[in-house]
């Protein structure tokens, strides 16, 4: 599996192609390098393949499109990231083989003890990480369109999977790459975006604001969101800093839809997100209460197979719940 990271190395952050690391679970720092990497899922190793190593195996992969899995807070690589990357491989694969490859972008969570010590280490680490996956996503771009004698454009879509505190990173990663590589815009380089249980504040897309930039690089931005959250609702209270009273976009969905851009929609997960995921209703994108594919994870893999949301209407930004219907 193909992975992203800024996460620190045992072995030090020299890049070096095609050498063997291993992560170094208690340095939470949040690096400006980035590494381009594999990992044997049969050995659980790692090998830093550099940029341009990457970049090659990926177009030569025969997957259509790819989906960047960012993923959420108190996250370590073998234990959580890299089983939910292979679950949801396996749920594209199920539903069509060669639709995309998956590729965790692992960010420096905090392995100790307290909750709210995690919580609090690991916002600063997410939003940190932005400057070193600002560079990423500058490489991806040149990639996407150079071509070289005698080969042909790469075609693949990119789309982006951001799970509770991801979204930090995304959003942070976007208003990065506008400050310091495009001059304050970000190019539509994403098919899809897919804010899933979003810990970030619900007027976060709008013009104003910074993550307005998710907007822009996409062709559409999925919320999903769940009143009933459990760690959403938790993470709004308590001593965490002076932001942390504000209702977040993943537990509410927008908080003023008039203000936000028409390539918004918005899932409202209230009546499975406790079903997929009891007790806490907060991780609800995988599979149902059978073990088959959840209808949330069947609404994004439609938007990334058609490229269009279930019910989409050019005029205005839609809400739909999980039967589909518009409000």
């Amino acid at each position: 599996m193909f992975f992203i990271t800024n996460r620190a190395f045992v072995e030090g952050n020299k890049t070096t192609d095609m050498r063997k690391v291993s992560f170094d679970l208690d340095n939470n720092e949040a690096g400006q390098s980035v590494f381009f990497c594999w990992r044997d899922d049969a050995k659980k190793a790692y090998v830093e393949l550099g940029s341009e190593n990457f970049m090659k195996a990926m177009r030569k992969s025969p997957a259509r499109q790819i989906l960047f899995y960012l993923h959420d807070s108190a996250q370590m690589p073998e234990e959580q990231v890299f089983p939910t990357a292979e679950k949801l491989q396996k749920l594209f694969d199920d539903q069509d083989k060669g639709l995309v490859d998956v590729v965790p972008v692992i960010w420096p969570c905090d392995n100790g003890n307290s909750p709210m010590k995690h919580f609090h280490e690991d916002q600063i680490s997410a939003e940190a990480s932005g400057v070193a996956f600002a560079r990423a996503f500058e490489m991806f771009l040149v990639w996407r369109e150079s071509v070289k004698s005698g080969e042909a454009p790469c075609l693949k879509r990119m789309n982006v999977l951001a799970h509770s505190m991801g979204n930090r990173v995304l959003r942070q990663t976007l208003s990065s790459w506008a400050d310091y590589h495009r001059k304050g815009q970000v190019p539509l380089l994403l098919r899809n975006v897919f804010m899933m249980a979003a810990d970030v504040f619900n007027e976060s897309l709008e013009h104003t604001r910074n993550g307005s930039y998710i907007c822009h690089s996409a062709r559409n931005v999925v919320v999903y969101y769940a009143a009933d959250d459990r760690i959403l609702g938790a993470g709004s209270v308590g001593s965490l800093g002076a932001d942390s009273a504000s209702r977040r976009l993943g537990h509410t969905g927008p908080e003023h839809f008039s203000q936000t851009p028409k390539n918004v929609y918005t899932v409202d997960c209230d009546d499975v997100n406790n079903k997929y995921d009891r007790p806490n209703g907060h991780t609800y994108f995988l599979t149902d209460e059978k073990g088959e594919p959840g209808k949330v994870f069947l609404h994004m893999y439609d938007a990334v197979k058609k490229g269009r949301v279930q019910e989409h209407d050019d005029h205005r930004a839609m809400v739909v719940d999980l039967s589909f219907r518009s409000c």
